[in-house]
């Protein structure tokens, strides 16, 4: 698996040896330990990239620790905790990486008192910050539809048949995120078997390799239909059973999937957006259509209705600005 280099701030970086060389070879042992228990005991609830998020959390505060001259995981308390978030805060971290590295140093104390490691938790009396909550970004609804019809809609009859095939696959793309509301990552995921164009059904595996079944409609099962009728143009030995390709045959990655959404907004001339704002659009217009709260829930994959109530602000938003322009007692 390619490991994924991460650095800090260059502020940082010229004590980083020193401070690596300071741990005591058991605080290295004790790491790796409870990095090999998330792997193998929690490694179906967490996804690799989480996995290396917890990794460079964890390995940073260690090294913050040693350069206040500690050696050991038992020498850390709640002052260290507190002055390894303060230097992150000065640094410019955001609410959300400062919230998820006291969740990492939480579960890892956990852990570490549980398995005798150490008598106390630092972490106890650490407070999350709390998160300020952004609106997600939206298209309107004549902008999805704009999207989603210049896309299907290419008139370049001379084009080759290979770059036709790619406009049919990011035609189909397009359609399903809008459609279904899903992860990048989950429609990268997608194999052929898992879409049923009859009941115009897929089942994707979203956070936590969870899998739930999506629902789509005709629009969507007509792109996919010419997407698939195309797909052997892109196809190579490596495409195994993909859905998506991408142009040298493999499966459709995440950052090219961003890249073609970008590209495909500026061709039909609406607001430069994400595929994650498509899924935002999505889970909106419902909301705005009447679908209830529960259902969009189930349809995006979130665990909790508080995740999904963000929309309801989205929506809220609409109806006022609505209000401000139609109404005479605005």
């Amino acid at each position: 698996m390619h490991r994924e280099v991460v650095t800090e701030p260059t502020s940082d970086s010229s004590s980083r040896g020193t401070a690596e060389k300071s741990l005591e070879g058991r605080t290295q042992e004790i790491v790796a330990d409870f990095l090999g228990f998330l792997k193998h005991h929690r490694g179906k609830e967490r996804s690799p990239h989480t996995l290396r998020a917890y990794d460079t959390d964890l390995r940073s505060a260690m090294r913050h620790a040693a350069q206040r001259g500690h050696k050991s995981v038992e020498d850390i308390d709640v002052d260290d905790v507190r002055s390894w978030l303060a230097q992150a805060a000065e640094q410019g971290k955001s609410r959300a990486t400062l919230a998820r590295r006291i969740a990492v140093l939480r579960t890892f104390f956990r852990w570490a008192r549980d398995a005798g490691v150490v008598q106390i938790d630092p972490t106890l009396r650490i407070r999350s910050p709390r998160r300020s909550q952004h609106l997600p970004k939206v298209l309107k609804e004549r902008q999805a539809i704009r999207l989603l019809t210049t896309e299907s809609n290419d008139t370049n009859k001379s084009a080759a048949v290979r770059a036709k095939a790619l406009r049919s696959r990011d035609a189909a793309a397009l359609e399903m995120l809008y459609a279904t509301g899903v992860r990048v990552q989950e429609l990268s995921g997608l194999d052929i078997d898992d879409v049923d164009l009859e009941s115009r059904t897929a089942v994707v595996v979203g956070k936590g390799n969870k899998q739930r079944k999506v629902i789509f409609g005709e629009p969507a099962a007509q792109a996919l239909r010419r997407w698939l009728s195309m797909r052997s143009h892109l196809a190579s030995k490596e495409s195994g059973a993909a859905l998506f390709l991408g142009a040298r045959g493999g499966r459709w990655g995440v950052r090219q999937i961003r890249d073609a959404v970008h590209a495909a907004a500026a061709r039909a001339e609406v607001p430069d957006i994400s595929p994650h704002a498509l899924r935002h659009s999505a889970a909106t217009h419902l909301l705005d259509h009447g679908a209830d709260l529960r259902d969009v829930q189930e349809l995006l994959g979130h665990a909790s209705p508080a995740t999904t109530q963000i929309y309801t602000h989205v929506s809220t938003a609409c109806l006022r600005a609505v209000f401000e322009q139609a109404h005479p007692r605005a």
